[in-house]
C-alpha cells in the first residue's frame, strides 16, 4: 500500500462524512493543556493573589481607622496588577500566533486520498502515514509497512523496537526508521501518552533555579507577616496603650515593608516580555525555565549536521575502495541506484543520494529492508543477489580491508566531507563496492555563534555520528577551540571513561544515541550546566537529560517536540539572543530582588525589634511606600530596560541575600538606634518616624548605587533621577503631606543629620564584611 500512487488508495481511510462525525463526537486528537491559559486565568491570576488579598484586608483596617493617607500604597498595587495583566495578555496573543504555525502535521488517507492534517485534527480510526523523524501522535496499530520506534520517552528504555504489521504503537514514542501506515486507536486526552502525563501532574514539575528560590522568598514572607502584624498591633493598643487607628497605622507600615510586593510580577513580566520578543525573532520557548537555563550554561553541546552545518547534503564524489577499477565501479553504481530506490529511508543523506543518482526508479525485487539505524550506522538489503549495507566505512570495515581504504578514505574525511560507504556481505566480513563522498554546508553565521560562546566562557563539545576526524575538521572550520581534542566515542565503555572523556575531549565522533545521553549525563556530573542543539531522534535521549534543550525548525517532529527550544527558521544565529534576553531576565530579577529584600529584611528586624522591646514601630505605610517608589519600584523598571548579559557567577539566593543584607542590618541598627535615642532624649514619635524615612531612603539610594555597577550613562540618570523625585515629593507641601513628611522639628533635622552620616560609615564598614569576608561576588 506505501508504494501505491494517490489514485490507488481508493478504498483506504475515512470519508469525509466520517471524519465530520467523528469531530462531533469529540473524537479529534485535540489534547487539554493545563498550561495554556485563557484570558480570564491571566486576569484572575493576577488580581486573585495572596499578597493582594493582604493588601485589601489592609486598606479595609486603614479606613476604619480613618487613616486615609495611609492609602497611598494602594495606587502602586492596582497599577502593578494592571501591567501585569496586559504584558502577559500582549505575549499570549504572540504566542498563540507562532503556536499554530509551529504545530506538527501528518499526512493521512481519507477519501482515498493523501492529505496533510495538523497533528490536532486527527481523529479515531485515521489512516496516518508515518515517516523516520516523526513522533507517533496518537495511539495506532501498524496497518501496512515496517518501522523501527523508540519508546523511551514513555518507558526509559533506548532500544530501538521493530513494529511490523499489526504491531502498537504507543503516542509519544517516535520512529527512528522506515515508513507505515498506522491506524489511530485511540486520540487525545485518551491516549496513552495524554493519560501518563495526566497522571505525572500529581509530582510537581522541577522548576528552574531562579523561580524557586523567588517562590521561597515569598513564602517566608507571607508566612511571617499575618503573626508579626497581629502581635505588633496588640503591642500598640493593649500594651503601649495606644488608639486603634495608630495601632492599624504602626502595624500596617511593617506589613507593607515586609511584602515583597512586585517582585513576583517582575519575574512574571520579564519571562513574558522575553518570550515575546524571541516569538517576533521565530523562536518558541515549549518551556519558560529554559531561557534561564541558556543563560547560566556552561557547555553547550551541538550536533554537527544540521547545527554546525545546513540540513542539506551534497554528493561530490564517487570513488572506487582499494583494487576497484572503473568498470567494476560503474557495475556497482546501478547497486546504488538500486539500494537508494528499495529503502524508505527519507534523511538528508538519502536525499542527496537520491539527487545525484537521478530520477532512475529501478530496484531490488523481493528484498528485505532493514532502514538506517544511528544505533548501528548502516542500513541492510536482503536480496537473491546477495545482502548489501550502505553506512559508516569504519563500522562496516574490518582489518586489512579497512587498513587499505583508510588512505582514500582520510583523503576527502580530512577535508571536511563525509564518507559513508557501499559494502556487500561475504564469508569473510564485508567487500566495500563504492564510496561516496558527501559535502555538508557550514551554516550562515555559525563561526560568528561560536565565537561568542567562546566570549562568553560557555565551553562548545561537538557530538556527532560521523566520523571523528570528518567532525573535527568542520568544528576547525567554524572556529571551534580545541577542535583537534575528538575521539572516536565507540571506545569509551564505561561511566568513568565518559566522565575522563567529557573534560579532556572537545568533538566526540562515531556517538550512538544512549551515548549522547551519557556524554550529557557524565557533563552534569561535574556540576556544569549543560545546553544541548539537535535536530534528529538520536538527539533526543540527550536533549531531555540536559538542562536546556534547543530544536532546529527543520529537524524531526519528535526533536522539535521534545526540546525546549525550537528555532522555527532553523537561524543558529538566533542563540546569541536567546543568551541575552536569558541573562538580562537573571541579571534584572536578580538586580531588582536585592532591592525588595533590602527593604523585606530591614521590616521584619525593626517589627521584630519593636516587639521585643515594645517600641512603636516608627514608620507609617504611606512613608514605607515614599520609599518604596524610589529605592525600589521606579529604579527596577528603568534599569530592567538596560541591555545587561553577564553572567552569573553564584548562586541567585547567597547573591541577592548577602548583598541586601548589608544595607538591611545597617538600616536596622540606625532606626532602632534612632527609636532608643527619640524614647531616652522624648523625640516625638512624629519626628522620629520622619527622620526613618530619609535614613531608609539614604541607604536605599546607596544600595540601589552599588546594584548599578558598573556605572554609565543611563544608570547615572536612572540614579540622580530617583533621588531628585524623593528630593521632589518630600518638599512639595502637599505631598509631603500625603507622605506624612510634614512638621518636621530642627531638633528631628539635626538628629537625623547626625544619624545619616553615622549610617554611611555603618554601611561602608558592613559592605566591607560582607564582600570581602564572605567572597560576595559583586
Amino acid at each position: 500500500m506505501l508504494r501505491q500512487t494517490s489514485s490507488e488508495f481508493e478504498g483506504y481511510g475515512l470519508s469525509r462524512n466520517e471524519v465530520i462525525s467523528r469531530i462531533h463526537a469529540g473524537k479529534t486528537n485535540a489534547i487539554t493543556d493545563q498550561n495554556d491559559k485563557t484570558a480570564k486565568d491571566i486576569v484572575k491570576e493576577n488580581v486573585v493573589t495572596y499578597f493582594n488579598i493582604i493588601f485589601a484586608v489592609l486598606a479595609v483596617l486603614l479606613i476604619i481607622a480613618g487613616s486615609f493617607k495611609s492609602l497611598t500604597f494602594l495606587p502602586v498595587i492596582i497599577i502593578n496588577t494592571v501591567i501585569g495583566i496586559v504584558q502577559q495578555l500582549r505575549s499570549k496573543k504572540v504566542l498563540d500566533k507562532l503556536s499554530v504555525l509551529s504545530k506538527s502535521s501528518y499526512e493521512v488517507i481519507r477519501d482515498g486520498k493523501r492529505v496533510k492534517v495538523p497533528v490536532d485534527r486527527l481523529v479515531l480510526d485515521d489512516y496516518v502515514i508515518l515517516r523516520e523523524g516523526q513522533q507517533i501522535p496518537a495511539d495506532a496499530v501498524v496497518e501496512d509497512g515496517k518501522i523501527f520506534a523508540n519508546e523511551s520517552l514513555l518507558t526509559g528504555e533506548s532500544d530501538e523496537i521493530e513494529k511490523l504489521p499489526g504491531s502498537e504503537l504507543k503516542s509519544g514514542s517516535f520512529v527512528i526508521s522506515g515508513t507505515c501506515v498506522a491506524v489511530l486507536t485511540a486520540v487525545g486526552n485518551n491516549s496513552y501518552a495524554a493519560q501518563l502525563t495526566a497522571k505525572a501532574k500529581a509530582v510537581k514539575e522541577k522548576q528552574s533555579e531562579l523561580i524557586k528560590n523567588i517562590e521561597l522568598i515569598i513564602k517566608v514572607a507571607g508566612i511571617i507577616i499575618i503573626p508579626i502584624g497581629v502581635t505588633l498591633f496588640y503591642q500598640t493598643v493593649f500594651v503601649n496603650h495606644h488608639s486603634f487607628s495608630q495601632g492599624v497605622v504602626s502595624a500596617v507600615g511593617a506589613v507593607i515593608g515586609m511584602i515583597p510586593e512586585g517582585l513576583y510580577l517582575l519575574v512574571t513580566i520579564a519571562l513574558a516580555l522575553s518570550s515575546m520578543k524571541l516569538a517576533r525573532q521565530k523562536v518558541l520557548l515549549h518551556d519558560m525555565k529554559s531561557i534561564e537555563a541558556l543563560a547560566i550554561a556552561d557547555v553547550l553541546c551541538v550536533d554537527k549536521t544540521g547545527t554546525i552545518t545546513s540540513d542539506s547534503m551534497e554528493v561530490v564524489d564517487v570513488f572506487a575502495p582499494y583494487g576497484t577499477g572503473e568498470a567494476e565501479l560503474s557495475q556497482n553504481k546501478d547497486i546504488i541506484v538500486k539500494y537508494i530506490n528499495t529503502v524508505s529511508d527519507n534523511n538528508i543523506t538519502m536525499q542527496a543520494l537520491r539527487s545525484f543518482f537521478g530520477d532512475s526508479k529501478v530496484s531490488f525485487a523481493n528484498a528485505n529492508v532493514m532502514p538506517f539505524s544511528s544505533k548501528y550506522k548502516y542500513s541492510q538489503i536482503e536480496t537473491p543477489e546477495g545482502t548489501y549495507r550502505l553506512g559508516a566505512p569504519d563500522v562496516l570495515l574490518r582489518g586489512r580491508v579497512l587498513d587499505l581504504n583508510d588512505p582514500l578514505i582520510d583523503e576527502y574525511s580530512n577535508k571536511g566531507l563525509r564518507v559513508i560507504a557501499l559494502v556487500k556481505l561475504n564469508s569473510s566480513g564485508c567487500e566495500p563496492l563504492a564510496f561516496v563522498a558527501i559535502k555538508n554546508g557550514i551554516r550562515k553565521n555559525a563561526e560568528k555563534v561560536f565565537a561568542f560562546f567562546e566570549e562568553q566562557g560557555v565551553e562548545i563539545k561537538v557530538i556527532s555520528g560521523d566520523n571523528p576526524s570528518t567532525v573535527s575538521r568542520i568544528a576547525g572550520l567554524v572556529g571551534i577551540k580545541n577542535y583537534d581534542k575528538y575521539i572516536d566515542t565507540s571506545k569509551l565503555q564505561t561511566k568513568e571513561d565518559f566522565d575522563d572523556a567529557v573534560l579532556e575531549y572537545t568533538v566526540f565522533g562515531r556517538v550512538k544515541p544512549e551515548q549522547k545521553k551519557e556524554l550529557v549525563l557524565a557533563l552534569k556530573r561535574k556540576k556544569l550546566k549543560v545546553a544541548m542543539t539537535g535536530d534528529g531522534v538520536n538527539d533526543i535521549l540527550a536533549m531531555k537529560e540536559a538542562d536546556c534543550s534547543i530544536a532546529m525548525g527543520t529537524g524531526s517532529d519528535a526533536a522539535r517536540q521534545a526540546a525546549q527550544i525550537v528555532l522555527l527558521d532553523s537561524d543558529f544565529s538566533k542563540m546569541k539572543s536567546i543568551v541575552a534576553q536569558g541573562r538580562q531576565i537573571v541579571n534584572n530579577i536578580t538586580r531588582s530582588a536585592t532591592l525588595f529584600l533590602y527593604k523585606n529584611m530591614f521590616s521584619a528586624f525593626l517589627a521584630i525589634f519593636s516587639i521585643a522591646t515594645f517600641f512603636t514601630y516608627p514608620l507609617t505605610p504611606s512613608q514605607v511606600s515614599l520609599v518604596s517608589l524610589f529605592n525600589i519600584g521606579v529604579p527596577a523598571f528603568l534599569l530592567s530596560l538596560e541591555t545587561n548579559t553577564r553572567k552569573q557567577k553564584q548562586n541567585f539566593l547567597r547573591r541577592t541575600v548577602l548583598t541586601a543584607l548589608p544595607a538591611s542590618l545597617t538600616s536596622f541598627f540606625s532606626i532602632a538606634a534612632l527609636v532608643v535615642f527619640g524614647q531616652v532624649f522624648n523625640i516625638s514619635i512624629k519626628d522620629v518616624g520622619i527622620a526613618s524615612t530619609y535614613l531608609l531612603a539614604i541607604v536605599g539610594f546607596l544600595i540601589l548605587q552599588h546594584v548599578s555597577k558598573p556605572p554609565n550613562t543611563y544608570k547615572t540618570i536612572v540614579f540622580i533621577g530617583c533621588i531628585l523625585g524623593f528630593i521632589i515629593f518630600a518638599l512639595i507641601p502637599n505631598l509631603r503631606d500625603l507622605f506624612m513628611l510634614t512638621e518636621f522639628s530642627n531638633r528631628g533635622i539635626m538628629l537625623c543629620i547626625v544619624f545619616a552620616f553615622a549610617e554611611i560609615t555603618v554601611m561602608r564598614y558592613m559592605t566591607f564584611l560582607f564582600f570581602r569576608l564572605l567572597k560576595v561576588d559583586r
